[in-house]
């Protein structure tokens, strides 16, 4: 129901500023159809290689690596794949919930969403040419262990 509201919010208000300035709106619906149109190849790239690897991980297999009783090692896991993998954000909430659904551990998720936005070891070398390479590896330790503490709490809340 509340889905219907913000639709209905978005198009009430996209109505009003039509209204207003018809130029400015075909203008910015011009503009964020090019921003969808940019971003869609990869979010469907992305999409299906979620669903494949869905379809060939097994819940069992997930729940084993990544599952809440998978402790420590189902956290390191988690912390190394979302440290590596570029992913965007818009993309990876839903895989997070795709990946609980299929068994995976609330811990061993938040951990890996928090690395996956946070750490960065794909964008080192860049970070580094800019930042230097102390900055960016104590940029990235700190990001890491903060990732794993707020994950630790977020179990303990959630449990």
């Amino acid at each position: 129901m509340f889905t219907y509201v913000l639709y209905g919010l978005a198009f009430g208000l996209l109505g009003f500023s039509f209204f207003k300035d018809r130029g400015k709106t075909r203008m910015a619906l011009k503009k964020a159809w090019k921003s969808f149109e940019n971003i869609l190849p990869q979010m469907l790239g992305i999409i299906v290689l979620i669903g494949i690897l869905l379809a060939i991980l097994s819940p069992e297999t997930i729940s084993s690596l990544i599952g809440a009783q998978s402790g420590w090692i189902g956290i390191v896991v988690a912390a190394a794949v979302g440290s590596i993998t570029l992913i965007p954000g818009f993309v990876a909430f839903p895989l997070a919930a795709a990946l609980l659904q299929h068994g995976a551990g609330v811990v061993q998720i938040a951990v890996f969403v928090s690395t996956l936005m946070m750490v960065g070891v794909v964008t080192l070398p860049v970070e580094m040419k800019y930042f230097g390479k102390r900055a960016t590896l104590t940029r990235n330790a700190l990001a890491l262990v903060f990732s794993v503490i707020v994950a630790l709490i977020l179990g303990g809340i959630v449990k």
